[in-house]
């Protein structure tokens, strides 16, 4: 299927590794010129490189980190006005409840509210002008089944899809559509990263993590970030453009939810 995007630019956020560089191959791949940043160097010059080799497309490279404002700040000074914009942002990290200082809560409100919330803001007003834009957020299933010991991302994940919740209606009319995509366990640096976490804890080796998370997803076994930048692909297509405020799960059946 042709997506209708080539020659396009986005912006992908967090696009070293992971999801956010599934996303950035898939957008490639389509013909859409690329700005990608990461606050990692070397990985990001490589995922660029790699792009650029198996596609030949235009892949700008940004390092920095977006939670800051001099991160923004240099990523729209490379693209001021990008068509798509994928927001991604490490998640914050897992603890006890009752350990959690209200310095905790704000950096991760900061870094998964606020961080997206001013990206749109810098991106928003170029595509509503222009009549096309695709806005979408990489987020978590926790929006949808809170997880254990991840109160932080629960809840600013969540702020998240609240507070763009009426703004993904209010820019339809313009065809820009903002959505949501909540990964739930996929094979990435951020999924093993917490079992490692979890292993040294002593509750069990990463293995036997591993082997506890595919035995709670129906599809068995874990996503994959090429699949997952493949649906980001074509939400941020042409023919995605009636599918606004929407949050959609990927996590291979896991929750447990009729809706």
């Amino acid at each position: 299927m042709d997506l209708g995007i080539k020659g396009r630019t986005a912006v992908v956020c967090a696009a070293s590794k992971g999801l956010g560089r599934g996303c950035a191959f898939a957008l490639a791949r389509e013909g859409v010129s690329l700005v990608i940043s990461a606050r990692g160097g070397e990985a990001l010059e490589a995922t660029a490189a790699a792009i650029r080799a198996e596609t030949g497309i235009s892949v700008t490279t940004v390092q920095g980190d977006v939670t800051t404002e001099a991160g923004r700040t240099a990523l729209f000074a490379a693209c001021p006005e990008p068509d798509i914009l994928i927001t991604n942002a490490g998640g914050p990290p897992q603890g006890e409840f009752s350990q959690f200082e209200l310095e905790d809560w704000r950096r991760a409100v900061e870094a998964n509210m606020l961080t997206p919330i001013a990206l749109i803001r810098a991106a928003l007003p170029a595509m509503q002008a222009r009549r096309f834009g695709r806005i979408l957020n990489i987020t978590s299933y926790s929006v949808k089944m809170p997880i254990g010991r991840l109160e932080l991302s629960n809840g600013a994940r969540a702020g998240l899809t609240g507070a763009l919740a009426s703004l993904a209606r209010r820019v339809a009319a313009h065809n820009v559509t903002i959505n949501h995509l909540l990964p739930g366990p996929f094979d990435t640096d951020r999924v093993r990263g917490n079992w490692e976490v979890v292993a040294k804890g002593g509750g069990a080796d990463v293995a036997e993590l591993e082997r506890r998370a595919v035995a709670g997803i129906p599809a068995g076994r874990l996503g994959t970030a090429e699949e997952f930048g493949a649906f980001a692909a074509f939400l941020c297509s042409v023919h995605a453009g009636f599918t606004t405020g929407q949050s959609i799960l990927l996590d291979g059946g896991s929750y447990p939810g009729t809706l």
